[in-house]
């Protein structure tokens, strides 16, 4: 599957170079030239990861990561700084806003393709684990005891979390609007008292695990 990502910086030549770079590697680029357009293409289009510039005006890198983070339905997507910007106190506001990589410009296009793969080869391999660890493998299906504060439909999206997929793939698979599954998850979060999508995952694991012993 064609990875999704989302480029963000100010500089319309630079962002243009970018993502003629990264489209060449074979991902899909959307872009962006602050965050709160970067939070309107999200709206559209959920992106399987974020590089983003620190300094832009309207809302800058910081605040756009702290965004993602605080978000339910974005909380997950990883976040690469790529940026001028190469004070120490700039990377530990940038990793403690939760970005998952810091490249600063010059760059090298191979540097920021092999930090990118990376990590999207880590979400994949987190999302097998997920899938072992649920008994959802392929080939595998399970009868799970419902939570009765969940509605089917909510029931159906929380299981697909559990096996690592995005609002993206969730939406596909069960026919619906990125949007809905946003919904779905966002009041799953709420009826749960959960503050992130790994929570809903252990949830559904302990069921599965409950129900084995």
């Amino acid at each position: 599957m064609v990875k999704r990502l989302l480029v963000v910086d100010d500089e319309a030549a630079l962002l243009s170079a970018i993502a003629a770079a990264l489209r060449s590697e074979g991902f899909e680029v959307a872009t962006a030239r602050n965050g709160k357009d970067a939070i309107l293409q999200i709206a559209r289009s959920m992106p399987d990861l974020l590089v983003s510039d620190i300094r832009m005006p309207v809302m800058d890198g910081y605040a756009l990561a702290r965004h993602f983070r605080s978000a339910p339905h974005t909380s997950l997507i990883p976040i690469v700084f790529l940026t001028a910007k190469d004070d120490t106190r700039d990377r530990i506001e940038g990793f403690r806003s939760g970005i998952d990589a810091y490249i600063t410009k010059p760059f090298e296009p191979d540097e920021l393709t092999a930090v990118i793969r990376s990590i999207l080869d880590r979400v994949e391999r987190t999302r097998t684990a997920f899938a072992t660890l649920t008994g959802t493998a392929e080939g595998k299906e399970e009868v799970l005891v419902r939570d009765a504060e969940l509605t089917d439909a909510e029931w159906r999206v929380a299981e697909a979390i559990a096996r690592g997929l995005t609002n993206k793939e969730i939406a596909a698979e069960l026919g619906l609007s990125i949007r809905t599954v946003e919904s779905h998850v966002s009041r799953i979060l709420g009826k749960k008292n959960f503050s992130n999508r790994v929570e809903i995952a252990r949830s559904i694991l302990t069921i599965r695990t409950d129900e084995k012993e």
